[in-house]
């Protein structure tokens, strides 16, 4: 185990003003170029779309929940917060989502791990904070969770929820054993999201929100082992499967929203991620993108 501490770790300025794009992930690119480790875990939402020479993102797991909550202080849920009440994001998208849902709460930024956040909160400084289900799952710390955004309501952000195996691109025998720990649904709705994303050119600032789901068949008999189906899903065939991307982009205001959903043949997740940006775009996505920028 080589533990890395990356910029977006110990920074405590707001993401734009950070510099936003690769905070969390060029230290551990740069040791995996100069072969200090072999692979990397992402996060697969703070891994930026525009790929490094050299490496490939070799596997991608089965999912966790990919949906947003909120831990209240002063309330349970946002529509029980008082007016003017201060709610903590470090997230455009999650802010923009909320200001179109109460657009009289004051939206604050927030830097920190999980701990850090959940402490500033307990000592008073927002009256709630919104986090990831998934790292609230996975460090245990769920039963905090006082209200569970719907879909609608929240939709989340590109590769949430999903880790990212990244490896170099030459080194056949790790991409092997990692490719084992793949989950073929998850891979191919995470592309088509970051396929989406990339053509968008909107890095991890701008209120850019996505979610493709999958449909398989039901696994075969020689797909199955003990009478389970194969859970990597690496034996699953894509051109089986379909896709759906729902994507939405807004005002950092959250006054104004563009949002489309496309669907395909799994083995098109690119193609669909592509067709999701164009109808943005279309919409009059760019120049919200744009101003989240500036």
């Amino acid at each position: 185990m080589v533990p890395i501490v990356t910029a977006g770790d110990v920074s405590t300025t707001p993401l734009g003003e950070g510099g936003g794009v690769g905070l969390f992930t060029k230290e551990i690119q740069r040791a995996l170029l100069d072969r200090r480790c072999d692979l990397a875990v992402h996060s697969l939402k703070d891994l930026p779309t525009e790929p490094v020479e050299g490496l490939i993102l070799a596997a991608v797991p089965a999912r966790e929940d990919v949906g947003d909550c909120l831990i209240g202080r002063t309330a349970a849920a946002l529509e029980k917060l008082p007016l003017r009440a201060r709610i903590g994001t470090g997230s455009q998208r999650r802010a923009a989502q909320i200001r179109s849902i109460r657009p009289d709460l004051d939206v604050l930024d927030i830097r920190g791990n999980v701990d850090t956040r959940i402490r500033k909160l307990d000592e008073g400084s927002y009256d709630a904070i919104i986090l990831a289900a998934a790292g609230l799952k996975r460090l245990g710390l769920d039963y905090r969770v006082t209200q569970r955004f719907s879909i609608d309501e929240m939709l989340p952000a590109i590769g949430q929820a999903a880790l990212g195996l990244e490896t170099r691109s030459d080194d056949s025998a790790i991409i092997a054993i990692v490719k084992q720990l793949s989950h073929l649904p998850t891979y191919q709705a995470v592309l088509a999201e970051r396929s989406m994303l990339r053509a968008l050119r909107g890095g991890c600032l701008a209120p850019i929100a996505g979610l493709a789901t999958v449909s398989m068949p039901e696994a075969l008999p020689d797909e199955n082992v003990n009478g389970k189906a194969v859970a990597s899903g690496s034996t699953l065939n894509p051109s089986l499967g379909y896709l759906t991307i729902r994507a939405r982009v807004l005002a950092v205001d959250g006054t104004c929203r563009v949002e489309t959903v496309v669907s395909g043949k799994l083995e098109r997740a690119v193609d669909i991620g592509l067709q999701a940006a164009n109808l943005l775009e279309i919409g009059g996505a760019n120049r919200w993108i744009e101003a989240a920028r500036r």
